[in-house]
């Protein structure tokens, strides 16, 4: 595929996200969003992100209603493997009391994880699939058909993932301390003098909001930075091979590291809400 492309025509190709956006003309896709601004949606991203969500949580509760006492199969134990590990980890990190911090967090280290295992998959296998099916299906062109099968090399997911963990912080911080407690968490802190209020304010703000663009930043950044590499071992040809396998293997490493990540800073950020200071 990198053949019909010259590089630069096949980097942005394989980086570009497959959009749809309403026009005065109606629905229209790709390149007639140019124009559209912020309203238009990354239908691959959505549907990837959806649909590999949807197969965690199936995988998870078909393994949990066949489990037995007995000896557990395979697939059994390590689930149960993975459900200690986000567990030990909740409890050494996590300082109050939530029924929700646990699952919390087990969902975010399985979805996040499932999303960036998509990584490995061959540059050109899903986005040739796509193609094919928008020409044969649709009469379209398969160099104006769009598919990037990585959820987490979208900052608008990303950004998603993290306003979602800043909404809970916001929540546990006023559940745990109260409006009044919270709003002097954000003014008193950390010179404990009125006459220091709006430098107060504007540092623990600045605190604040780093924390939901920390996540997402180093998630997209870690994950965009990973595809760039793959996609560039595949504009040389036969001869990726070695490279892909070599990069392939490190990366083994390098997602289940993101996603732990992403899991334990919002841990952290969720245990800091809930202090009662």
């Amino acid at each position: 595929m990198a053949s019909e492309y010259t590089t630069s025509e096949y980097i942005k190709h394989h980086l570009t996200n497959a959009t749809m956006c309403n026009t005065e003309n109606g629905v229209a896709f790709n390149k007639a969003c140019s124009d559209a601004g912020f309203w238009a949606v990354h239908i691959d991203t959505l549907a990837w992100s959806v649909g590999l969500g949807v197969l965690f949580l199936w995988f998870f509760r078909s393994v949990a209603k066949k489990a037995t006492s007995g000896v557990p199969s395979k697939t059994q134990a390590f689930v149960e493997l993975v459900v200690d590990f986000v567990n030990d980890n909740v409890t050494s990190t996590f300082h109050g009391r939530s029924a929700l911090i646990a699952p919390l967090a087990l969902t975010i280290f399985g979805w996040v994880l499932i999303m960036n295992l998509m990584d490995l998959v061959p540059v050109d296998v899903l986005p040739m699939i796509a193609g094919l099916v928008g020409q044969y299906g649709f009469g379209m062109d398969p160099h104006d058909v769009y598919m990037k099968a990585v959820p987490t090399t979208d900052l608008n997911l990303t950004f998603a993932l993290a306003i979602g963990v800043f909404m809970l912080i916001i929540y546990y911080s006023i559940k745990m301390k109260g409006i009044g407690g919270f709003t002097k968490e954000l003014t008193m802190q950390p010179f404990g003098h009125w006459a220091f209020i709006p430098v107060n304010f504007i540092l623990e703000t600045v605190t604040l909001l780093a924390r939901p663009l920390s996540l997402a930043l180093r998630l997209f950044g870690n994950l965009y930075a990973s595809e760039l590499i793959f996609i560039l071992i595949a504009t040389i040809g036969l001869y990726q091979l070695p490279l892909h396998f070599m990069w392939a293997v490190f990366h083994i490493l390098v997602l289940p590291l993101q996603a732990f990540i992403f899991m334990m800073l919002t841990i952290v950020y969720l245990s800091l809400a809930s202090e009662d200071h």
